[in-house]
């Protein structure tokens, strides 16, 4: 079986369509040396870099990069419209965390807009992440949910990890392709995504059904829980039904992230996507 998951979609209301995107605990996201706590942040690595410059919503500021780096951007098509400022290995390294694979490339931009519920107007498939707050996991989950083509994935204000280098890097790029909306209270935005007409599902290794069993109507959101907690009881309350993902082996769990990209393949082939 698999974690604990839910989500749901619905019509901003008063007193929650505001304030998303708040930063998350965890440690802050590498900033060059002199910038404000609450400055731009810096993306490194190939794929991440070219996929911030490719998102017409993302504000990029300055590109440090290496000769080889900046020619591999541009033999990739990348446009870059921010200055370059060259440098040399060694001092990319020190721009950023220990043992950062940055391939001679750091973006410094601004943070995302503060997507809201507004951004699922159209969506079909959301999931939804209650209090995961390992960036690598949530960074892999994007992953997933843009090589599924989910419409967007939700979190949580508090208890989720702040975009930044960490999670943008798991993410491998897909930070600037889905949506990534938050919620300050993910119980009320199920129950309001229901009222929306979404079938809101959470995983549950004590569901009484197997996700492949479950129906799934032409709107759905999956909700997923921290490793440990999984969905908290609130929130799975506020869930239609709970499912189950059933494992053949010995180990009877899944990482989250795994859990994710399983969940989301079976409710494509369930949704007819």
């Amino acid at each position: 079986m698999t974690e604990n998951t839910k989500s749901g979609r619905f019509k901003p209301r008063a007193g929650h369509g505001s304030g998303f995107h708040k930063k998350g605990g965890g440690k802050p996201a590498p900033r060059r040396p002199g910038l404000p706590p609450e400055g731009p942040v810096l993306l490194y690595g190939l794929h991440t870099v070219e996929a911030a410059f490719a998102n017409k919503d993302r504000k990029r500021l300055k590109l440090f990069a290496t000769d080889n780096a900046l020619r591999r951007l541009e033999e990739r098509g990348v446009v870059i419209d921010v200055p370059v400022e060259m440098a040399m290995p060694r001092a990319l390294d020190r721009m950023v965390t220990k043992d950062a694979v940055h391939q001679g490339m750091i973006l410094e931009a601004d943070p995302l807009p503060a997507y809201g519920v507004e951004q699922l107007t159209g969506a079909r498939l959301v999931l939804a992440l209650d209090q995961v707050t390992d960036p690598h996991n949530v960074g892999a989950i994007l992953r997933s949910a843009v090589a599924l083509e989910a419409d967007a994935v939700v979190t949580t204000e508090r208890h989720a990890p702040e975009e930044g280098s960490v999670l943008a890097k798991s993410a491998s790029g897909a930070l600037d392709m889905i949506k990534h909306v938050r919620v300050k209270n993910m119980a009320r935005f199920i129950t309001e995504m229901g009222e929306e007409g979404f079938g809101c599902i959470a995983l549950d290794s004590d569901g009484p059904a197997r996700l492949e069993d479950t129906v799934f109507t032409d709107k759905t959101v999956l909700v997923l829980g921290s490793e440990g907690k999984g969905v908290r009881q609130g929130v799975r309350e506020a869930c239609g039904q709970l499912a189950r993902l059933d494992m053949p082996g010995k180990l009877r769990s899944l990482n989250v992230s795994n859990a994710a990209v399983l969940s989301l393949y079976v409710a494509r082939m369930k949704m007819g996507l």
